[in-house]
């Protein structure tokens, strides 16, 4: 007697495979893992004082001692960086957790639902799309405390609704296929076809999802701190230092520029070029 296997095996993206293929993918990883080694261990091997100004050494240009020079408090620029890069990875890879979890589960349970549960659910992500994200995460910012934990929650509730609309195509292919169906008439719950059946095959489109999400949370924590509204002292981040560069460009402090600003670009390039990767790899396997 043949029994039916209603769990189909989730989708298996073969990530190493798949960047030896793709160079710039391999390129993106590989300057993510720098960029991680370079924010969370070299402060073991070049530990700095990121605390106490040090106005008598202020605005030093590199030379020995400060291989980046300082910033106008006095704070080494090089281990500024690696706390700066700390914060901002760590927001962004929390933000992107917290908004893929909740598009994931939003998406799904539309996707599954279907019919006027679905529509509805769908012009509610259609509204809060028009609203500039931005505009509102200043407001929240401005009002409350920010640090990183608040900064994480802020984003990521305002950065689900791309993930629910991702998730949400791809359960509507998935609701139709044979594991679900037969599920379905096995008499499984709604939630136990959503979380067993249905987000663990749309694991390949949320990964993709969740590189592109840590992208756009550091841009955007880049982008609170050059406006003002980013993380108060002691805490350093990118967007804050880029800030007080620019303020002392006419002076020609290009250290307090170029670096932080080279970080941030290389931070990003990165995470595009292994999503794309992924993208590319998943896409490809799909068919």
């Amino acid at each position: 007697m043949t029994t039916l296997d209603v769990s189909a095996p989730p989708r298996r993206i073969s990530a190493l495979r798949g960047l030896r293929r793709h160079p710039l993918g391999l390129t993106g990883g590989l300057l993510l893992v720098l960029i991680a080694a370079f924010c969370f261990l070299g402060p073991l091997v070049y530990p700095t004082n990121q605390t106490d100004v040090d106005l008598i050494n202020a605005a030093l240009p590199p030379g020995p001692g400060h291989p980046l020079g300082t910033d106008t408090n006095g704070f080494d620029v090089l281990g500024r960086l690696m706390a700066g890069g700390q914060v901002s990875l760590q927001i962004g890879l929390l933000a992107a957790l917290f908004a893929t979890t909740i598009g994931t589960v939003y998406g799904a349970v539309a996707g599954l639902a279907g019919g006027v549960v679905d529509g509805f659910m769908m012009r509610v992500v259609d509204v809060m799309l028009s609203i500039p994200f931005l505009f509102f995460v200043l407001i929240l910012s401005a009002r409350f405390h920010a640090n990183a934990l608040s900064l994480s929650l802020v984003i990521g509730a305002f950065s689900w609704l791309v993930s629910a609309r991702l998730v949400r195509g791809e359960v509507l292919t998935l609701r139709v296929r044979e594991f679900v169906l037969a599920a379905r008439v096995m008499g499984a719950s709604r939630r136990r076809i959503i979380f067993t059946h249905l987000i663990p095959n749309a694991l390949g489109v949320i990964i993709v999802n969740i590189t592109f999400q840590v992208a756009d949370a550091v841009l955007v924590v880049a982008a609170l701190g050059f406006l003002g509204f980013g993380l108060t002292y002691p805490t350093a981040d990118w967007g804050s230092q880029l800030a007080s560069g620019v303020t002392y460009i006419s002076a020609d402090y290009w250290w307090l520029i170029y670096p932080v600003g080279g970080c941030i670009i290389v931070t990003v390039l990165a995470l595009n070029l292994l999503a794309d990767t992924l993208r590319d790899t998943v896409g490809r396997r799909a068919d």
